[in-house]
């Protein structure tokens, strides 16, 4: 009975000795050691290096995702035709989902002017009090000016026209007006309410919030028929289903990821290519196991004959040298782990690193490694480990203890 368990199953205190053993440093051959020290100090770094970029990409697309979920809005109702979003059909989707913020808007393109600087822009016009309820940075930035023609533009708008709040500034509209025997452009001054900052200078510098009476006033707009509806709600991926039921077929409705699909797609896909690539560092660090486990197994051929002839079995033989791959590559994961998480703490905590905020955002690196991109960080790099320890182990379980012990 002991005969037939001894066989079928390693002994573990023979096999725990010897590893201590080949684990230590030996005089005669130290490039076994570095060679085992340098997989070691690779799969260390592999970890480190692949947790701290995938942070960083993480990161910066939550950031992204953040600004541009707060000005592109959760969803958007737009119109096939005209007259097909009006009070009624707010009415309707208010009954069906009183948990959701609605702001109708009125949208058309403009020529922004003050002094000598000329910008085009997009002006939005909008219930102030319902738009505040959506949008945060513009809740934030609008001011308690009466007139109806007042504005709230970007800051880097504002910046090039030099109009701060309570500054006037004139703006032209493609529609025409007028004036004596002839026409020209609609143009009319406005009052800066407030300005606002969203992070990302492509919307500071483009955007313009006008109230919905203005745009009634000066382009004849009919009150109640809108452009547009924006539709805040925090699960917008679900819910956009049930409201796209709701709706009628002259309306379409789109989430912001679909607005932004390409930009996101292009992120996905460099994160991904970032992945496979600091992989690669692993994958090199690897190979410096491989060596290490067979020049152990080549300088040890005659211990490994002796410990066969002394009846270690070809299991027990394989355990030792798979196991020992194991320590060296469970080692650099668990220190490169540590690593890793002090470096995204450190780069969390202090401002090491800036950025330019006009283009990502954020002056700070953001930072936010997700426990699935950890998960397969650990999964890619423990395979490529259990590989690596397979055929050296393999190698020295199929050791001749004949052939080696007659040329010894």
């Amino acid at each position: 009975m002991s005969t037939t368990k001894r066989l079928s199953s390693p002994n573990k205190k023979f096999v725990r000795h010897i590893i201590k053993h080949y684990l230590k440093y030996d005089k005669e051959n130290p490039f076994i050691f570095i060679s085992a020290l340098l997989a070691f100090l690779g799969i260390t770094t592999g970890v480190m290096v692949l947790m701290i970029a995938m942070g960083i990409m993480n990161g910066t697309q939550k950031e992204f995702t953040k600004r541009l979920f707060v000005m592109n809005y959760p969803l958007t109702v737009l119109p096939l035709e005209e007259n097909s979003i009006n009070d009624k059909l707010i009415e309707k989707l208010s009954t069906e989902f009183p948990h959701l913020k609605f702001s109708p808007y009125y949208t058309t393109q403009v020529i922004t002017k003050n002094e000598a600087a000329v910008q085009g822009s997009l002006l939005y016009g909008v219930d102030f009090d319902k738009e505040s309820l959506l949008n945060p940075i513009f809740k934030k930035a609008r001011g308690d000016t009466q007139n109806k023609f007042k504005v709230v533009m970007g800051d880097s708008l504002s910046y090039e026209m030099n109009t701060p709040v309570n500054e006037k500034v004139t703006l032209y509209f493609s529609e025409q007006q007028a004036v004596g025997f002839g026409t020209m452009p609609l143009q009319k001054r406005f009052i800066i309410d407030g300005i606002f900052d969203s992070g990302l200078k492509a919307y500071d510098k483009a955007i313009i919030y006008t109230s919905l009476k203005a745009f009634e006033k000066l382009l004849k707009r009919k009150s109640g028929i809108y452009d547009g509806l924006h539709i805040y709600t925090q699960n917008p991926m679900d819910e956009i289903v049930e409201i796209k039921k709701s709706l009628p077929d002259l309306v379409v409705i789109e989430g912001w990821w679909q607005q932004n699909g390409n930009f996101f797609a292009a992120m996905e896909m460099e994160k991904k290519a970032l992945f496979l690539v600091l992989l690669l560092i692993i994958l090199v660090a690897s190979l410096n196991i491989i060596s290490s486990l067979l020049m152990t197994v080549m300088s040890r051929r005659s211990e490994i004959a002796l410990m066969r002839t002394l009846g270690a079995t070809k299991l027990e033989i394989k355990s030792i040298f798979f196991k020992l791959g194991i320590i060296i590559g469970s080692g650099g994961i668990i220190t490169g782990t540590v690593l890793g998480t002090l470096g995204i703490w450190i780069l969390k905590t202090f401002d090491i690193i800036s950025i330019p905020e006009d283009v990502y955002g954020t002056s700070k690196l953001p930072v936010e490694l997700s426990m699935s991109d950890f998960g397969l960080i650990i999964l890619g790099t423990s395979i490529i480990i259990l590989l690596s320890a397979l055929y050296p182990a393999k190698k020295a379980s199929q050791t001749d203890p004949l052939m080696v012990l007659r040329n010894e």
